[in-house]
């Protein structure tokens, strides 16, 4: 249930007991105005209304809520109506904004446990004011008492079931973010070490090179550990750390083996941190696909900037591949992830591929209030 829906449930069941208490004192007072219990039947209903409403003032009677507090309200309010059931029955029916009470806040025993003693306080106050036993004024308050425990019980554990079903589904989105960032992150450093690794190998007998493609291997090891401890802390690229988005997309453009031109199109303007990290991870995923399977000598990496959105474009002259085909061997992780990324800030992601003529990305992000 909604903290909106709590609320609205919450001043129906309060108006609904202030509405029955007035009702109450009115019959009373119209039926025995002049017996000796009224005063204490009146001081005892201003009493009871005035213990209510402090409790609505204090705030000790929110939803699902337990605490001191509202046990010792919860308490007085149920004798002092008790009191006043004894001495006039007409006040049973306050009994029903009590059940909804009860039910609502106190663990599902003792909850049970004070609608059946309300319950039969009014069955046997209601049996008071009959001439004989009335089966109507039995079976009639123990079935409203039924139907509101069973109703309120099942919402109760509803509830219950669909914040385990919340939980789940935030652990498999979480999972699936962390493949994401794992992959777009780590996988793209760790393949352009294992290439550089491998190219000072077959440079073996010239040492400069070899010594040149190991200390950019080493570079790229301290990136990855420094991505690592981003994604231990919130998961943010390393690149933007103390950097602006373009200054990031171009360090992650100058760590690939191959050229990557860089171009910023529009007027640059600050963008909210889950749009730079979003950003980042899509170019870092796009030159990842560039580099591994596209065998692209080129490839350029364009962030636009309109009025109502910001678009990455990256586009390779590589041998290219059919977007309607299956990923071959497994793999294929890289565009789906891009896709989601683009697609949790409201965007969207573009891919134009077809064999022997390259392949071009484009992620638009729209700059909405929600992605302040």
């Amino acid at each position: 249930m909604t903290d909106r829906d709590a609320r609205w449930l919450a001043a129906t069941m309060h108006t609904a007991f202030f509405l029955l208490l007035v009702a109450s004192i009115v019959r009373f007072l119209d039926h025995h105005h002049g017996e000796p219990a009224a005063p204490w039947v009146i001081a005892l209903t201003g009493c009871l209304a005035a213990v209510y409403a402090v409790g609505l003032v204090l705030r000790v009677t929110g939803p699902e809520q337990v605490t001191v507090p509202y046990l010792a309200w919860l308490t007085v309010v149920t004798v002092l109506w008790v009191v006043l059931v004894l001495l006039a029955p007409s006040f049973a029916w306050c009994a029903v904004p009590l059940f909804v009470t009860g039910l609502r806040t106190l663990p599902t025993g003792p909850a049970l446990v004070l609608v059946t003693l309300v319950a039969a306080l009014v069955v046997l106050s209601q049996n008071r004011l009959s001439t004989g036993f009335d089966p109507n004024l039995t079976i009639v308050p123990v079935a409203v008492a039924a139907v509101t425990a069973a109703v309120i019980t099942y919402l109760r554990r509803q509830a219950v079931r669909l914040r385990e079903t919340e939980r789940r589904a935030g652990m498999l989105d979480e999972r699936q973010r962390l493949s994401r960032e794992i992959h777009d992150a780590l996988a793209q450093g760790l393949s352009s070490q294992a290439m550089l690794l491998q190219a000072a190998d077959r440079a073996w007998a010239d040492p400069d090179l070899a010594r040149e493609h190991l200390h950019a291997a080493q570079q790229i090891g301290t990136r990855n550990l420094a991505e690592a401890r981003g994604l231990v802390q919130d998961l943010a690229p390393a690149d933007l750390d103390g950097h602006s988005v373009e200054e990031a997309l171009r360090n992650v453009a100058e760590r690939e083996p191959r050229p990557v031109r860089v171009q910023v199109d529009g007027p640059a303007r600050p963008l909210p941190g889950r749009v730079q990290s979003t950003l980042v991870r899509i170019a870092q995923g796009a030159l990842a696909n560039a580099r591994e399977h596209a065998d692209a000598s080129g490839v350029a990496l364009t962030l636009t900037y309109l009025d109502d959105e910001v678009v990455l474009d990256i586009t390779d002259d590589g041998r290219g591949f059919d977007p309607a085909a299956p990923a071959a061997d497994g793999r294929g992780h890289g565009l789906p992830a891009m896709r989601a990324r683009a697609t949790q800030l409201g965007g969207r992601l573009t891919v134009e591929s077809a064999p022997g003529q390259g392949t071009a990305i484009s992620a638009a992000i729209p700059l909405g209030p929600s992605h302040v």
